[in-house]
């Protein structure tokens, strides 16, 4: 098994590379995609993304359960992250995110084979528990593609501020179809991270016990945040800088949630 998921991390970081490499090259080159290029890329992060799926299976899936510490769990999610972004990208134009994804999405792999793992194993795992998981990954990983979107608009933001409409920006869709893009990621991710937590307050009992409560209370804060975004951008019009801090503070929120709160306990206090 571990001469396995050597392999299939290899090939998924020698792919994820390949693929960054592609599209950095069309949009240094601020290239038009061409047909022939847009099925290379999506042959090799393909390729990618199944040598990922074995690799987060292997160290996801164990003998006696599933362990659900913090790196089997951030290789799961930078893999639901890919995915959404790729599949999303098959009628929507999300392709420049490549450029932020999978450098990240390599480290990842990397730092999963390089670091000791801590193991946290549930042998059996309550349907609501289940579900408040599930749910809470997927508005996690949907609020990540959010953030890095965000990210992509206030760099156009700022070329278009100083006046140079050109060049790269000719590779990234219009402004106004970008911050579309963006909330509609923020409206389905706000949609699952509601139902997350309502899972969580339903089915776990004391949701803010110690152990959760840093969790809990960093997501009912990016909850607000989003929920007040959402609301502003429907009811008045928001966009722009306002969207963009406001998308980054909320994903700021949601990273101490999980990955800080799972850091503390499972690297610092174990």
């Amino acid at each position: 098994m571990l001469d396995k998921l050597w392999l299939a991390s290899a090939v998924a970081v020698v792919c994820y590379s390949l693929a960054f490499a592609l599209r950095l090259n069309h949009f240094v080159r601020a290239r038009a995609d061409t047909a022939v290029s847009k099925n290379s890329l999506r042959i090799v992060v393909a390729v990618a993304l199944v040598a990922h799926t074995v690799a987060s299976w292997q160290q996801l899936v164990t003998e006696t359960g599933l362990n659900l510490s913090l790196i089997p769990l951030s290789v799961l999610i930078f893999l639901i992250i890919n995915l959404i972004v790729v599949f999303s990208a098959l009628k929507s134009p999300l392709e420049n995110l490549y450029l932020l994804l999978f450098p990240a999405t390599v480290a990842m792999l990397v730092l999963s084979r390089m670091v000791i793992q801590h193991s946290r194993e549930i042998s059996t795992l309550a349907p609501g528990l289940g579900a408040h998981i599930l749910l809470s990954i997927l508005s996690y990983s949907l609020m990540t593609v959010a953030a890095l979107q965000a990210l992509l608009l206030a760099w156009q933001n700022r070329q278009l501020h100083r006046h140079h409409p050109g060049g790269r920006l000719k590779t990234l869709p219009p402004l106004q179809t970008m911050e579309q893009l963006l909330f509609r990621l923020l409206l389905v991710g706000f949609v699952l991270l509601s139902a997350g937590l309502a899972s969580g307050f339903f089915y776990i009992d004391n949701f803010f016990a110690q152990r959760l409560a840093h969790k809990t209370v960093f997501s009912l804060i990016a909850w607000v945040v989003y929920a007040t975004l959402l609301w502003g951008h429907y009811r008045a019009g928001w966009r722009g800088k306002v969207a963009v801090y406001s998308t980054l503070g909320g994903f700021a929120a949601l990273m101490l949630a999980f990955w800080g709160s799972k850091f503390v306990f499972e690297v610092l206090l174990s």
